[in-house]
């Protein structure tokens, strides 16, 4: 697994986790990486730092130089509020409820029937235990979670 620090076009600055880098490369080309405040697809690699460990001999401090403090750095944009996320979050249920068909617990069959040529290629979404949607990824079906439950399980 890789991290990313990703930024939308209107500039803001949010993280997600892939499965390497190629992953990341088909997602971004296949149009399914949205911004989580804002939505927009259109959504680039950000300017990153290796996370590194204090080296062996050097003892921690505790505090960090003033350039390194996210305040710091001219690209950093405020974290969006509460509200802001909730909304894009409700945003992209919307769309992906509007261009998508729910196929319940079925997803992992249905996504793996559209990847051979078994259904009509369309967009899905719905339910699947994670070792399949682990399975769905190592055999070459584009996948990926969203970051809200189903209808039936929201109450």
């Amino acid at each position: 697994m890789i991290r990313y620090t990703l930024q939308c076009e209107a500039g803001h600055g949010f993280e997600s986790w892939f499965a390497d880098g190629q992953a990341f490369d088909n997602l971004s080309r296949a149009g399914h990486l949205a911004c989580p405040v804002c939505g927009s697809a259109r959504v680039e690699k950000a300017l990153m730092t290796p996370s590194l460990g204090p080296a062996r001999k050097a003892a921690p401090t505790g505090e960090l130089p003033a350039s390194a403090t996210p305040e710091a750095s001219p690209a950093a944009s405020p974290p969006p509020s509460r509200a802001e996320i909730e909304n894009a979050l409700a945003v992209l249920r919307r769309e992906v409820e509007k261009n998508s068909e729910y196929v319940g617990v079925n997803f992992a069959s249905e996504a793996r029937r559209i990847h051979d040529g078994d259904a009509p290629e369309r967009s899905i979404y719905g339910e699947a235990r994670p070792e399949e949607a682990r399975k769905l990824l190592e055999d070459g079906v584009r996948v990926m979670p969203l970051p809200f439950l189903p209808r039936r399980k929201a109450n």
